[in-house]
């Protein structure tokens, strides 16, 4: 018996798309030309630059897909599929309006209240508004419905008690969408009683702590939440519907094209120095390119199919788990051909650096490889 097709095929693309395409290729070869940035590895969580994002608001790159009733610019999610692929193919720094941008975005429009959308949408469209998640916490993994944080109705709201950790940029981001439990875990129906919550950063009662990285480097956080208030109008959809919610919005995390493409600059600067022969040469780099272009053709029928409102869940861990095995694999190839030559410059070293680095969490955040090849059997059907 044949198996389902859990990607379908993507479509070419169109004239508009290309345009577009070469529009945002023009941009970026300006910004390098001027010095705005350096291209990175993992450049989509670790590159904060307010002002980068100011001048894609400006260009109505942000806030692509949202309608212009709520400050959007009404694009397809095709659209903002070549934006986003041509940004992160040049590792430039995005990390200031990427998770508002990439799933907050989406969730504000299938959840969010008409209020909530009115105040935060026309803001993330423009740049002046940036959001961290409240899902991970300590002793809890992958495992979203062991969260132990407590909301509790009081007059007027709700009161948040716990710890979030991993939460990407929450010391700059001006608020985080928590998960927590707002009724006793029932061992029977472990998913119920969870609830989403629209939490300022700078309220009473929450503390962000810094996670600094073994290289020094800063852009995790741990949250405390104190009796945390959250007035009504900041619950986030329905009471008690927070599973569904959350599930529904890890598909935007884990389809898009940063599950494949963190360390493409490095990729391209492999090949760069493998061309000026200052790398031996090796027959893998045409694996990885080829792997690549798999994953761009994957990845564009995931928004293909977002676009129309199809479900996309089981497709986009489809793509996550190939997409950053690819990711530290080219870390690997890049590292194990390194080398002490002192023919490769110190541009190259620090991304094999980063690279390395960054390598641990690509198979981890977001949801581990482990749990989403759970999600891609049971999309098969199997038991």
């Amino acid at each position: 018996m044949a198996l389902p097709r859990l990607v379908p095929p993507a479509t070419s693309e169109s004239a508009s798309a290309a345009g577009l395409r070469a529009e945002v290729r023009a941009f970026l070869a300006e910004q390098l030309a001027a010095g705005s940035f350096t291209p990175s590895v993992d450049a989509w969580l670790c590159g904060w630059d307010e002002n980068f994002t100011a001048a894609l608001a400006a260009r109505g790159w942000l806030g692509m897909t949202v309608p212009k009733e709520y400050g959007g610019h009404g694009r397809s999610f095709i659209d903002r599929f070549v934006v986003t692929e041509e940004l992160l193919a040049a590792g430039a720094p995005v990390a200031a309006h990427w998770i508002a941008d990439r799933q907050v975005v989406p969730s504000l429009l299938k959840y969010g209240s008409e209020a909530q959308k009115h105040e935060f949408l026309p803001k993330i469209a423009a740049g002046e508004c940036f959001f961290g998640i409240g899902m991970s916490e300590p002793d809890s993994g992958s495992d979203l419905a062991s969260v132990r944080t407590r909301a509790v109705q009081v007059d007027g709201g709700w009161k948040l008690t716990g710890t979030k950790v991993w939460t990407s940029g929450a010391h700059h981001a001006h608020a985080f969408i928590a998960l927590a439990r707002n009724a006793p875990v029932d061992l029977a129906h472990r998913h119920a009683g969870l609830s989403q919550f629209i939490v300022r950063l700078d309220a009473a009662g929450v503390e962000v702590r810094p996670i600094i990285s073994m290289s020094g480097s800063h852009h995790f956080n741990e949250v405390i939440l104190d009796d945390a208030f959250v007035p009504n109008a900041m619950v986030f959809g329905e009471i008690g519907d927070g599973w569904r919610q959350v599930t529904s919005e890890l598909s935007f995390e884990r389809s898009g094209p940063e599950r494949w493409l963190s360390t493409f600059t490095l990729l391209a600067a492999a090949a760069e120095n493998m061309g000026g022969h200052q790398i031996p040469h090796d027959a893998q780099l045409g694996g990885l390119v080829a792997r690549i272009a798999g994953l761009h053709q994957m990845s564009t029928a995931v928004a293909e199919a977002l676009e129309r409102h199809q479900p996309a869940d089981v497709a986009a861990a489809v793509v996550k788990v190939l997409g950053t095995t690819t990711e530290g694999d080219i870390a690997d190839f890049a590292d194990l051909r390194c080398g002490d030559t002192s023919a490769v410059d110190s541009s190259y070293r620090e991304l094999v650096a980063a690279a390395v680095d960054q390598r641990p969490g690509f198979t981890l955040r977001g949801g581990t490889n482990e749990v989403l090849r759970g999600v891609i059997a049971r999309g098969l059907g199997m038991r």
